[in-house]
């Protein structure tokens, strides 16, 4: 399929959520980091799919299931084109954090107390506390790639850390979901790679901004939500590399995953239905099939030259603006700033730009680690994705100069 023309106008119009109105006020939608809207598209194939091709997959010879399972099995194939992988090399999940709960998992038979585990300060807790509960169980070091001050990484720093270490495991996001910070992965893979270490990566932020090709980058495991990919709540999948996924233990056991069972003992099969238990949210796998079509019938380039547009825009406007701390890197970034002013809370910042219909995050954002490296309890976040616009920015600036009026 041809990518589309860039249009906003249009692109904009085919998100229903994004028009309608709060006290008064065009809704802002600025959360983007936390979930993605939703177009159209994909709501009428979740609903097409419960009106009319409601069946279970996998396990019936009727045509409705043979017609389920065609939609759903098709979904995994575009979703390895899109990360230019192998089908089989893609496991469902009900999303990025599940699939890190099942490497942490399906790992633990191969680290040991000898091992060292490497994590970074700037890590979702997802991509923390698991590798806690790991080396817990395994008696493994849990150690951490150094940050800079301004919550970047000094990319030989951490090289030489990741050579020296020698680690069984590094797990790494792709950009800050508190941030927007990207992290340049290819020279850290390539370190990893040279001491044998295991690359886990957290892509719930990267996947729809960057849009990697995961076999050019060379990371072992890659983990995703289709929530922040225009896609429905509850799916998410796992890549990994083939010979790697059948050597993990399966995290969840049942039907469908099984080879054969007897009363004594049963056998599996091989991956990605090694890791694929129960009845799967069909719906979902096929309303995120429609946002990977809406997702690549644009021009990516003009996307994300869109995005970044946006975001330069806002960092200029926002940085103008006595009493304001911006935290997150400007250079390199998927369009997410996140910012305090003076000594107010970021709740209260938050509350009162709702009020305008501006929908902003406040909080540590699931990122303690990386707010006490900051020294701060806290930012409100503001996240972008390619539907928003230099207006929905002046709309924004506008309301929170209002709000910080209010305050003083």
């Amino acid at each position: 399929m041809t990518a589309q023309e860039f249009d906003i106008t249009k692109i904009r119009n085919d998100f229903p959520t994004l028009k309608q109105t709060f006290n008064g006020n065009p809704l802002v939608y600025l959360d983007s980091g936390a979930t993605s809207q939703k177009p159209q598209a994909v709501i009428d194939a979740t609903t097409t799919f419960y009106k009319l091709n409601n069946a279970n997959v996998h396990r019936g010879r009727h045509t409705l299931s043979e017609r389920a399972t065609e939609q759903y099995e098709s979904v995994r194939e575009k979703t390895a084109n899109y990360f230019s992988v192998n089908a089989k090399e893609i496991v469902w999940t009900k999303g990025a954090t599940e699939a890190l709960n099942l490497l942490a998992y399906g790992l633990q038979n191969q680290v040991s107390q000898q091992d060292t585990v490497l994590i970074t300060p700037l890590e979702h807790h997802a991509n923390i506390v698991p590798w806690q509960v790991l080396t817990q169980n395994t008696g493994a070091t849990l150690s951490s790639l150094p940050l800079e001050e301004d919550a970047t990484f000094n990319i030989n720093r951490c090289i030489d850390v990741i050579k020296n270490t020698k680690a069984k495991l590094l797990c790494i996001s792709q950009a800050s979901n508190a941030l927007g910070n990207i992290t340049d992965l290819s020279p850290l893979i390539t370190a990893a790679k040279s001491v044998g270490t295991i690359v886990i990566v957290d892509g719930a932020q990267g996947a729809m901004h960057l849009r990697p090709n995961l076999m050019q980058l060379g990371c072992d495991f890659y983990v995703f939500s289709a929530h922040k990919m225009l896609g429905p709540t509850g799916v998410g999948g796992l890549y990994g590399r083939y010979e790697l996924l059948n050597t993990l233990t399966p995290y969840q056991t049942g039907g469908e995953m099984i080879e054969t069972v007897t009363l004594e003992v049963s056998t599996y099969r091989d991956a990605p239905a090694k890791f694929e238990t129960g009845t799967p949210n069909i719906a979902g796998v096929i309303g995120f099939s429609a946002a990977i079509d809406y997702l690549t019938g644009l021009d990516f380039e003009q996307l994300k030259c869109h995005e970044q547009a946006v975001f330069n825009y806002a960092a200029m406007r926002l940085s103008k603006i006595d009493g304001i701390t911006l935290y997150s890197d400007l250079k390199n970034n998927i369009g997410t700033l996140s910012f305090n002013y003076k000594n107010e809370h970021p709740y209260d910042l938050a509350t009162l730009l709702d009020g305008f219909g501006i929908a902003v995050r406040s909080g540590h954002h699931c990122t303690q680690p990386l707010m006490q490296h900051l020294g701060v309890k806290g930012t409100v976040r503001v996240s972008f994705a390619f539907y928003n616009t230099h207006q929905d920015v002046d709309s924004f600036i506008n309301a929170l100069q209002e709000t910080i009026e209010l305050l003083d």
